[in-house]
């Protein structure tokens, strides 16, 4: 049996509008990257528009820190044009953890049905760290931080074979 080990996040928004009052110094509210961030105790949180190249560059900027073990994506993965997040995850990624993406839509469709269909998270390996991409809404991180917080550790264990 693995350890289960304390897992180093870092989190990271994707969000066109989010990033486009931030450049104009208007406000906003990031509730699903701050809830992340809280709940998670995250070292790094990062704003970023949803930019296939610019995904993927936060996530190796990230994945390359030495104090971080797992990144978390929140927002981009749904099914309009401009959602690239699950896309862009895929192609760094090594090992996906299809799992999690069942396990993601079995607890979403336990709590608003149908509708689950058009959520797309997914999560995998890249360079012995976790990524996970998870929809932004903040029901929907509710429901990822779940699996999340129980399953992380655990996979970081395997990582590092502990």
């Amino acid at each position: 049996m693995h350890k289960r080990l304390d897992v180093r996040y870092a989190i990271i928004t994707v969000s066109d509008s989010r990033f486009e009052k931030f450049i104009k110094g208007e406000s906003f509210k990031d509730e699903s990257g701050e809830f992340l961030k809280n709940e998670l105790k995250a070292k790094y949180h990062l704003l970023i528009p949803d930019e296939k190249d610019m995904i993927k560059g936060a996530v190796r900027y990230l994945i390359n820190k030495d104090d971080i073990d797992c990144v978390v994506l929140t927002g981009g993965t749904g099914i309009a044009k401009r959602d690239n997040t699950v896309e862009a995850v895929k192609e760094i990624i090594e090992k996906e953890l299809e799992g999690f993406k069942i396990a993601f839509q079995i607890l979403s469709y336990n709590e608003v049905g149908f509708s689950s269909i058009l959520s797309r998270a997914t999560a995998g390996i890249v360079k012995d760290k976790l990524v996970y991409a998870i929809p932004g809404s903040i029901n929907a991180c509710k429901t990822a931080v779940k699996i999340i917080k129980e399953e992380s550790g655990h996979i970081i264990g395997h990582l590092r074979e502990i």
